[in-house]
């Protein structure tokens, strides 16, 4: 269902841009009233249409991840019931850790796992496609803005899966010296030392990830003054229409946003591989060191 709903979506995303042509181009050459009315309807259709569909795909993923994080809280909490009388390598902080806080975000992410590319690729082929009709250099110009992007991402998001996984295992250590109830100079100093860690790894956290978005976000207005340049250079020697400038400004705002979510979805995938892998590994038999040299679930 969630792949059907995300073929709908891109499918239909392309047609407000037509209409959009449209109507510019039929206000420039004189068209009736009537007919700049009857697109004008339709736009307002299409863009109903398509928020409707996706007001339905997005209550529907969240609720597939609401079902994934309840399932995996659950499998915690039942393998803790079945081994109650046993050693186990879940010590009680991580357990709390585990159900608590880290279950959310690995379990969130499985409603948008599938759904989410194929909607926004098929977005940008579907946007893509329609800018290589109507003008291929000008969709040149636009697909010059994605091509460094797909090399800056995987190269910053790979430093930040390393802190967040150092971020964890931090919280996991704080979480079972918390359970302890160690009251002790020695143990209040290393609590506050890993506060203090995680202080330190948040920041460079957010560093990493809004230099990103400051490097995409100024692509994009690098697409825009191309767009400007060239689509008035071809619109003062008479190559194309007024109209087709204006749809490509359209279709690169609305490409913006699918490439903004995909570029989200796989920073969301890496960074849930690692979260999952930490939560899988915390299960296994024998302890587990984290990137601070220390164990994350001693038995």
């Amino acid at each position: 269902m969630l792949l059907l709903l995300s073929i709908v979506l891109f499918t239909v995303s392309i047609l407000p841009l037509e209409v959009q042509r449209r109507i510019i181009n039929g206000a420039t050459h004189g068209s009736s009233i009537n007919s700049i009315l009857v697109l004008a309807f339709a736009y307002l259709a299409l863009v109903l249409t398509e928020g409707g569909v996706k007001l339905v795909l997005n209550i529907y993923r969240g609720w597939i991840g609401e079902i994934a994080i309840r399932w995996l809280r659950m499998a915690v909490l039942d393998a803790r019931k079945q081994h109650l009388d046993e050693q186990t390598t879940l010590a009680e902080g991580v357990e709390m850790s585990i159900v608590i806080a880290e279950a959310e975000p690995v379990g969130g992410f499985v409603g948008t796992s599938i759904s989410e590319p194929v909607l926004q690729a098929g977005v940008l082929a579907a946007v893509g496609s329609y800018m290589i009709y109507l003008q291929p250099l000008l969709a040149l110009a636009v697909a010059a803005v994605f091509i460094p992007q797909t090399i800056l991402v995987p190269i910053l998001q790979s430093l930040i899966n390393q802190r967040v996984k150092t971020k964890i295992t931090v919280m996991r250590h704080l979480s079972e010296e918390m359970v302890e109830h160690d009251s002790s100079p020695k143990a209040s100093h290393n609590r506050a030392a890993r506060v203090q860690r995680l202080f330190a790894t948040n920041m460079s956290i957010y560093k990493l990830k809004y230099s990103l978005n400051f490097l995409i976000n100024l692509m994009f207005q690098l697409g825009f003054a191309g767009i400007f340049a060239l689509g008035g250079y071809y619109v003062i020697t008479g190559r194309i229409e007024i109209g087709t400038v204006v749809a490509f400004i359209a279709g690169l705002n609305k490409i913006s946003d699918p490439w903004g979510a995909l570029v989200d979805w796989y920073r969301d995938l890496k960074v849930t591989q690692v979260k999952y892998g930490l939560i899988r590994d915390a299960s296994t038999v024998g302890s587990s060191d984290g990137p601070d040299g220390e164990s994350v679930a001693p038995t």
